[in-house]
Formats: C-alpha cells, structure tokens, sequence
C-alpha cells in the first residue's frame, strides 16, 4: 500500500501542471456531469442548448469543448514526464523505471477495465479489455516513456511525425471516414472481436456489434502516442526554459500553429474525435498547447494562483477522482439523506442527486489533499 500513497514530494513541483490537471478532472467529475443534469431541464432556451451540446461529445465529425476532456487528461500526462523521468535519462541502470513503468501501465490497464471494461461484473460476456480513458493513458505513456529514455529529442519529434503520418496513412489509404468505412473501426473489430465495447449478445447466444459505439483503440493508440508525446514537448519547453515569459509565448505559438495545422489538415482529413483522426490529433493538441501556455503564464509566470489553487484537490489525485468518480455511486448516500426533498422538488431531485454524489466525491478528496495523501501508480 505504501508504494501506491504517498506524502507531497518535497522537489517543486510544476503549479501550473496539478492545477490545469485539476481544471480537467473538475470539469469531468463535478461541473459537467452537474451541470448537464441541471441544464437539461431549462434546454428550450438558447443559452442552455448551446452549453448542452459543448458539455456533449460531438455524434461524429466536428469538435466540441466536451472532446477535449481526453486528449488534456494524456497531454497532462506526457506534460510531467519530462520532470518524473529526468533522473533516469543519463543512467546507465534503468531497470528501476522499466518497473515503474511496467506497474503503471498494468494497474492503468486494470483500472480502465474495473470503471468500462465490466470487471466487476464478473462476468466473461460482459468484460471489455480495451475501452477507457485510463487505458489509453497506459498506452500513451508507454509510448512516450520508450521514446524518451532511448531516444534524443530531435528524434522523439520525428518518430512522433511518424505515428501521426502512419495513423493518417493508414486511415486515408486502407478506407474513408465513415463509421462503418474507417480503417481503424476494422482493426478494432478484427482484433477484439467480442470482448471489444458495444458488443452485445442476441436471445440465440450470439454477439454483434452495435452500430451506436464507433470508438476506435487498437490502431488509434498510435496517435494516444502523439498526443502525449505533445505534452512530453510542452513539458521540455517548460522544464529547459529559464525565461518563464518566452516558455509561455513559445507554448502559445505551438498552440496556434498546431491548431492551424489541424484545420488545414481537416479538408482533406475531418476531425472526428472517436477515431481520433490526425487533424483531430493537431486540432487537440493545439488547444491544449494554448491552455497550458495560458496556466503557465497565470500561474508560475504571473504567480497568480489565487482562487486556482483548490484544483489542487482534484489535480494532484486525478487517477482517484477519476476511477470514484466513475465507478463508486454516492447519490445512495444523498438518496438516504435526502429522499424527503423528492416531493418538493419534482423533476430536479435526480439533478440534486447528482449535484450531492459528486459533492461527497469532492470532500473525499479534500479530506486526502488535507491529510496530505496522494495516491501515485
């Protein structure tokens, strides 16, 4: 247990990093699912319907903020490698952070399949292997932890031009961008076959896959290794920089080229978030660029941390306040405590239920960041 908690480290640590790591883990936790559950109930007015399909990932082709959650959480990743692996770049022994590297891919891997994978469900029909957030996470940070340690950064930009040119090779080449059409929709089907997700069994005992679940991994985990190769870069400029206003300028002109790169490319390759398309790569990464040129320059450049620092409570046990977030129900608590409301409130007492569930989750979690206990893998 004592390998997995531990107390803050003592080395600075990067502000700006746990707290944009914070903002993308508050936003998944608590504001959306919250607001979304509140919201839907005023959508006849303008205001609300927009906000609803930004805070709703897009059906296919198109980019709202709510697509943006994933690509941050492996940016954020990528983003603090630079700094966790400096020790054991230049040694000649490496076999401590092979280990390291070998437990945080195997528990990443496990807990994706406990919070969509249907582990706990204990049962082989319903159990997926390769289908989260944490998982490409996994996958990502094998990738960039590989190229980091063996590779120099010159060549660590090429072998990432090459993931990216590879996925889009193979995406344009070997099929279209249609749901049904796409290379990466068939090597997921060939490869997982029915223990892929959206798979479902039919009263004769056979399985299909749903049309509904369009979600790519196999092949798509190339570019899950460019976009965290993205923030190992904007970790890089952050860590060799001595001049914290040019880091943040130069982070902020990556932003944009990228973002402008990824349009262009969109013409010819669209952006569609659930096979993650290499515009999509370059059209994400450049907004996360910009939003870690802009933390940076606010927090660690400008020093104004004010009223950002509580993010810290979701940043700094971000692995925790996903998989509670996304595998333990609390609105059983609130429900126990609060069921006498349900006839005063009609129709917004599931939205209090929400609003409750993911405010016990917050407490935990302040209660950890007060007692000083953050869980690393």
């Amino acid at each position: 247990m004592n390998s997995f908690i531990t107390t803050p480290l003592h080395k600075e640590r990067l502000a700006s990093l746990d707290i944009l790591r914070g903002f993308d883990l508050f936003m998944l936790v608590f504001f959306q699912p919250v607001f979304v559950a509140f919201a839907k109930h005023w959508s006849d007015i303008p205001l609300f319907s927009f906000l609803l399909n930004q805070f709703n990932h897009v059906s296919w082709e198109g980019f709202a903020t709510w697509d943006l959650v994933m690509p941050l959480f492996l940016f954020m990743v990528g983003a603090a490698m630079p700094f966790s692996f400096d020790k054991y770049i230049h040694g000649n022994d490496k076999s401590a952070i092979y280990k390291k590297i070998a437990r945080r891919f195997v528990i990443l891997f496990i807990l994706g399949m406990v919070v969509q994978g249907n582990l706990l469900s204990l049962d082989l029909k319903e159990i997926r292997i390769y289908t989260n957030t944490l998982q490409a996470i996994a996958v990502g940070y094998l990738i960039a932890a590989m190229l980091i340690l063996h590779l120099s950064k010159r060549w660590q930009i090429i072998i990432t031009l090459l993931l990216l040119i590879t996925y889009w090779g193979l995406l344009t080449f070997l099929g279209d961008f249609t749901p049904d059409g796409n290379f990466a929709e068939k090597v997921d089907r060939a490869v997982l076959g029915r223990v892929r997700d959206g798979v479902y069994y039919t009263e004769d005992g056979l399985w299909h896959f749903s049309n509904r679940y369009r979600y790519t991994w196999v092949l798509t985990s190339l570019v899950f290794g460019v976009t965290t190769m993205m923030g190992v870069f904007a970790g890089q400029i952050m860590k060799s920089g001595k001049d914290k206003l040019n880091n943040s300028k130069l982070l902020l002109a990556v932003g944009a080229a990228l973002l402008l790169s990824g349009w262009l490319l969109s013409f010819q390759t669209p952006i569609i978030k659930q096979i993650w398309t290499a515009s999509m790569t370059l059209w994400s990464g450049g907004l996360c660029f910009l939003l870690m040129g802009l933390f940076y320059y606010l927090v660690d450049y400008k020093d104004w941390s004010k009223g950002l620092n509580w993010l810290k409570i979701y940043g700094m046990n971000s692995i925790i306040a996903y998989t509670l977030g996304m595998v333990v129900n609390f609105r059983s608590i609130a429900n126990s405590l609060l069921w006498g409301l349900e006839k005063y409130v009609g129709d917004y007492y599931g939205a209090i239920l929400t609003f409750a569930n993911f405010t016990i989750l917050f407490l935990i979690l302040n209660l950890m960041y007060r007692m000083r206990v953050f869980v690393k893998i």
